[in-house]
Parts: structure tokens; C-alpha cells; sequence
């Protein structure tokens, strides 16, 4: 029976917030307020260390209640959701950044955490002086460091720049030095927050299969990614945290699947009336941005016919080139394709493509064929850019619209079970005996 790694009960924290002054429409109320303030100004200080009792004071903002779970020795547990849900709390308190208000946590093992950029480096110290920092700080010997360093450096691939202060690295660089620090200095336990935010698709992926290792090792890893593909494939399982509550903890793709339905609503469009109330600024707006087809946006699109996403914008630059961009992600998180309506990319040129647009509104459409997405819900986001030569971008929507394709059953008459991946195209098939 594996032992438990980590053990957390009951752990609750609250942060005082402030609160807006009261204005005085007098002059004697103003009068009355300056004499007052130094009494008014001592309560305040007295309350930054004194919290009331009252549990939901307006004051008072608890960024988690209530928090229970335990990780057992090797497993790796995803910690999913939305901004402002306490991800980033919890993993403070879990590395001994904050204390928490109520409850308690037990960590068996050395921990190493990278929680932010930079966070655990002194910015003064060159990259090298910061290794031996951190591993002085997790209780190793300066022999032990002396082993892992070439590799640590090797893996981060900043070694032109180990003898330089940190205070010169580009955040990208910080982040793969930490990372390659907490990584390779042994520890019992690891603390991820967002490491896979910063650095490049290939830094992404060589820290993903440093992080299965890890685990196979029999390490315990706690994750925070909003990257939903990358938690599927390392955790085993997780918790969904919304609004500081732990509302949902099982296997892993259970609780994706659970955030996943939570986050998105399936509108099949979203408009703007007027140019400007719309997403923008002076040289174009968003108008709509509409999933369907024959004039019907329902949120839902079957999976056996053709459909369009539809982009509508107000141009506002006389004579300006624009090029619309659609990014289209699956349910996990992947992105199913890039696509847009410049020069050859589509089947048919667009008549508009590179073309200098008068002041007026606009529409494009790109045609999605039937039997072309997998079932389940997707997700869009828009950009608009100058045309060529430059392509920059003017406009950015991201996630701006959600859908479902619903499969209608005719290609299930011989199967019935989840259908893999993103795209579930309808092929032509033939098999002949050729001997």
C-alpha cells in the first residue's frame, strides 16, 4: 500500500480586501472626516492583523474554504480551474509561502516548488549561485549539487548564460532554469504552477517527459496547468476548485470533462449592436461572430451536415487591408486547425483577400464540411490583422464562442464507443483479395 504523501485537511484562507471610502458632499463633512482620520486610520492598521468573526464581513475574501484531499506516494494530481479559483492559494500554502486562516497539511518528503516566474531566485545572484541556493535550501550538500549541476544546465539550455544574473533573464529563460532546478535536485515533492505558460512547444514537451519521469520514480507531483491536453496526459487524477470551494475531486478525466462542461455555454452567437460597445478600437470592430447554417445559430451543429463560423466587423480605416483568422479547438483543449482567408489558403480565393476596403461592415464566412469534426463541444477564437505585407494583428478574441456537434447516429450503426480524436473525417475505404 502506497504511503500518502501529501495530507490536506480542512485548510480554509481569507484575505482582507479593501474597501472604498465614503465621500463627504460638504465641506463640513470633509471637515469632519480630516479630524477623524487619524482614529479612522488606527482602526484600519488594527484590522490588517485583527479579522473580524464574521464570516462574510465585506472586508473579508476567503480564496478557499474548506479544502480537503490527500496524494498518495508516485501519483501526480491535477489541480484545474478557472482564473481566480485558488490554484495558485493552495500550492502557496502546500510550499510554505503563506500560511493558511483554518485546517492543516501534511508533506512527507523534501519539496521543491515553481510556483511563479522568478519566484525563489535572487535577482542579483548569477544562475549558477542560484543552483546552489536552491539545493542548499532543499538540504542537499554542496557534493550532491556538484553532481546534478551539469545536467540541470544542460536541460535548462541557457549554458551561455549560467554565470549571468538572473536579473538579465527574459522570463523564459528564468522559468526553464527553475524548472530544470526543481526537477533535478531529487525532491520528494513537487509543486507546479503554469510552468507550460512560458517557453517554447519544444521546452514544453521535454518538461512534460521530465515530469513522467519523475513520477515513475516514485515522486509525487502536484499540477496546475490550464492546459487540459497536457493534464490528461501526466496526472492520474484531480480536483476542480471554483471560487475557492473544491467542488469536484476523482480520475482525471472525469474532472476535465466536469470543467470543461462548467466553463462553456453553447450561445451559437454573440453580437454587438452599436461599433462603440463592440470588442475593438478606431481602426475596426467586432460585430458577430455566429456558428450554423441557414440563418439558424442554435449552439448545436450536426455532425452529417456542413456549417459556417461567421465573422462580421465594422471597418473604420478607408482604404485597409483585413484578414480574418479562426482558431478552432477541441474538448480537451487541442487546437483541431488554423485556418484563414488569405491568398491560397482557401479553396476558393476570396474575392476580399488583400484588398483595400472602404469605411463599412463586413462579413466572412468559412465553410466547415460535414463528417469533418469529432462529437463534443469546441471552442473559437478570432483574429483580425492588416493584410499583406505585414499581417499585423489589429483584433484578438480568444474563446469568444463555444459549440457542440452532435453526432446523429449515421456513423454508429456498427460502433458505439468513444470515438479518438479531433477530427472523425468520412474516408473512402475498399479492401480486394490480391492474392
Amino acid at each position: 500500500m502506497s504511503k500518502t504523501s501529501i495530507k490536506v485537511k480542512n485548510i480554509s484562507k481569507r484575505f482582507r480586501i479593501g474597501l472604498k471610502n465614503e465621500r463627504n458632499d460638504t465641506f463640513i463633512g470633509d471637515i469632519t472626516s480630516f479630524l477623524k482620520s487619524p482614529l479612522s486610520n488606527y482602526r484600519r492598521l488594527k484590522k490588517l492583523s485583527d479579522f473580524t468573526d464574521q464570516e462574510n464581513a465585506k472586508d473579508i475574501f476567503w480564496a478557499l474554504k474548506n479544502i480537503d484531499f490527500e496524494v498518495k506516494q508516485g501519483e501526480v494530481m491535477g489541480i484545474i480551474g478557472s482564473n481566480g479559483a485558488g490554484k495558485s492559494t493552495l500550492l502557496k500554502i502546500l510550499a510554505r509561502i503563506i500560511d493558511p486562516t483554518n485546517g492543516s497539511a501534511i508533506l512527507n518528503g523534501r519539496v521543491a516548488s515553481l510556483l511563479e516566474v522568478g519566484t525563489g531566485f535572487h535577482k542579483e545572484l548569477t544562475g549558477r549561485e542560484n543552483t546552489y541556493l536552491n539545493g542548499t535550501i532543499l538540504g542537499m550538500r554542496k557534493k550532491e549539487i556538484d553532481k546534478k549541476f551539469d545536467e540541470i544546465v544542460e536541460f535548462s539550455g541557457i549554458e551561455q548564460f549560467i554565470d549571468t544574473p538572473v536579473k538579465r533573464y527574459s522570463s523564459g529563460m528564468g522559468v526553464r532554469l527553475a524548472f530544470s532546478i526543481a526537477a533535478h535536485l531529487e525532491p520528494e515533492i513537487l509543486l507546479i504552477d503554469e510552468v507550460l505558460a512560458v517557453g517554447d512547444a519544444e521546452f514544453q514537451k521535454r518538461c512534460l517527459g521530465k515530469m513522467e519521469s519523475i513520477a515513475d520514480g516514485g515522486r509525487t507531483i502536484l499540477f496546475v496547468s490550464h492546459n487540459m491536453t497536457a493534464v490528461r496526459s501526466l496526472c492520474d487524477k484531480g480536483i476542480l476548485l471554483d471560487s475557492g470551494s473544491m467542488t469536484y475531486k476523482g480520475k482525471i478525466d472525469e474532472v476535465v470533462k466536469k470543467y470543461l462542461s462548467n466553463i462553456y455555454s453553447y450561445s451559437g452567437e454573440i453580437n454587438w449592436l452599436k461599433p462603440d460597445e463592440a470588442p475593438g478600437n478606431n481602426q475596426l470592430r467586432l460585430a458577430s461572430v455566429k456558428v450554423g447554417s441557414n440563418n439558424e445559430y442554435t449552439g448545436t451543429v450536426d455532425i452529417f451536415k456542413d456549417f459556417n463560423i461567421e465573422v462580421e466587423y465594422w471597418n473604420l480605416e478607408d482604404q485597409a487591408k483585413r484578414t480574418v483568422s479562426v482558431h478552432l479547438y477541441a474538448p480537451d483543449g487541442t487546437m483541431v486547425f488554423s485556418s484563414s482567408n488569405i491568398g491560397s489558403i482557401p479553396i476558393n480565393p476570396d474575392p476580399l483577400d488583400n484588398q483595400r476596403l472602404s469605411i463599412g461592415r463586413y462579413k466572412t464566412i468559412c465553410k466547415i464540411p460535414k463528417y469533418f469534426l469529432n462529437n463534443g463541444q469546441h471552442t473559437i477564437s478570432v483574429y483580425i490583422s492588416a493584410g499583406r505585407p505585414n499581417f499585423k494583428t489589429i483584433l484578438t478574441q480568444k474563446d469568444i464562442l463555444s459549440f457542440r456537434v452532435e453526432d446523429g447516429g449515421e456513423m454508429r450503426n456498427e460502433y458505439h464507443g468513444p470515438w479518438q480524436g479531433a477530427v472523425r473525417p468520412r474516408l473512402d475505404w475498399s479492401s480486394e483479395k490480391i492474392e
